[in-house]
């Protein structure tokens, strides 16, 4: 074996731990962006203390004119834009994430006046417009203070660059950024929205699909035999056929005012309107395949859309427990407190219900959620089942209630 020996000069003695590190600046990347954004407060601070100025209080003194709220307005609608800048800037040089406020919804609602009303008293835009009136002494303040210590007091520059770019994050998160609690509100709102659109467009096609598929085709059965009939009666056909053909029209017309009865209870029952929440939920439990004990302790009726809801949640729910629970007995309790409706169905049956169990749990607690209620299941394997709903309490209204206690139309 042949060994190699290498010789090599000074140089490459030179370990690696006595090469230099490489130049690099004195201050880290973040140091310079609050640097940057430092010195930028100035000129910004300046740009928005002169929109305010001009636009803002422009808007104010021509109130007393034509044209003074709606510059005013749009002042506010430009606000909103500068904030929305001021956000971005934070984001990028201060790392303060700070989520976007909603829009204004001014497409369709009511329309000019309305719509300038709402530009009026939004809040985001005021805000704005107070931060842009203090922004001025205290970008001048930061401004003067970062350009003299970069180069008088570099070395502590850092430190003092924190402790007023935290001044700034707390201006930005206090005054820029959407209040959690209104845009959390907002956004059920919408949700809320959608589920009821859904709803009512759900409810429309059920409507018209009962019609079409029964009391429609019946009707159209009935005028086609009273018409057979009335040509053989013209014809001097006046024998058994035109008599059986006359009692088959006959029982046609009882099934189809049978099934207009059913659709109109379906849609909102006579005995609602007229007895209230405790006789429709005690004619609800009557046609329920388990024996059910109904138990209503209300002094007053709350206002009709809630009594609806309570009694269409109280009717599915029945449904479910005579379809799917194979329970021995059931129980409805309704009553109230303080300012909610509460209703609890239980039963004995097997138990195992859930929002995601096909049993239409889910659409319930979607229609609650849309009037600012709740729908709670406790339902273990073998059972009892526990249902609770809970709807907001409304006051129904006396003129309200006269127009709704007229004479419901009745098939005699």
């Amino acid at each position: 074996m042949t060994e190699r020996i290498t010789l090599s000069g000074p140089s490459d003695r030179t370990s690696d731990a006595d090469r230099l590190p490489p130049a690099r600046f004195a201050f880290d990347p973040q140091t310079w962006k609050e640097i940057a954004h430092l010195l930028a407060n100035l000129p910004v601070a300046l740009f928005g203390f002169t929109y305010v100025m001009t636009v803002m209080l422009t808007g104010l003194g021509l109130t007393v004119t034509v044209i003074g709220f709606p510059l005013l307005a749009a002042g506010l609608l430009g606000a909103r834009q500068l904030g929305k800048m001021e956000r971005a800037r934070a984001r990028v040089l201060l790392g303060v994430r700070v989520d976007e406020p909603s829009p204004l919804p001014l497409r369709g609602r009511g329309g000019f006046f309305a719509q300038l009303w709402m530009s009026l008293k939004d809040p985001v835009g005021w805000r704005t417009v107070l931060y842009d009136l203090i922004r001025l002494p205290w970008g001048i303040a930061t401004f003067t203070i970062t350009l003299t210590s970069l180069f008088v007091a570099w070395p502590v520059l850092p430190f003092i660059a924190r402790g007023l770019t935290n001044a700034d994050r707390a201006m930005v998160r206090g005054l820029l950024s959407p209040s959690e609690d209104l845009e959390r509100r907002i956004a059920e709102l919408e949700s809320d929205r959608g589920v009821v659109v859904d709803t009512a467009a759900a409810d429309l096609r059920r409507i018209e699909r009962d019609l079409h598929d029964g009391a429609q085709a019946r009707l159209v059965n009935l005028a086609m035999g009273l018409g057979l009939a009335k040509e053989k009666l013209l014809e001097g056909q006046a024998d058994e056929t035109v008599a059986a053909m006359v009692d088959e029209a006959h029982g046609e017309v009882k099934l189809a005012l049978q099934e207009l009865r059913d659709l109109a209870r379906g849609i909102h029952p006579a005995v609602l309107t007229d007895r209230g929440l405790d006789a429709a939920l005690s004619s609800v439990a009557s046609r329920c395949t388990v024996p059910v004990k109904v138990t209503a302790d209300l002094e007053s009726r709350p206002a009709a859309a809630i009594e609806g809801i309570a009694y269409f949640t109280v009717s599915e729910l029945l449904q479910n427990v005579s379809k799917h629970s194979g329970a021995r007995s059931a129980s409805v309790d309704v009553w109230r407190t303080d300012l909610r409706l509460l209703i609890q169905v239980w039963d004995d049956g097997r138990g195992g219900a859930s929002l995601d169990g096909g049993t239409g749990m889910a659409g319930l607690a979607d229609r609650l959620g849309a009037v600012d209620g709740l729908f709670v299941i406790d339902s273990p394997p073998g059972g009892p089942t526990v249902i609770t709903a809970e709807l907001p309490w409304r006051d129904r209204d006396r003129e309200g209630d006269r127009s709704a206690r007229g004479e419901p139309a009745s098939w005699r």
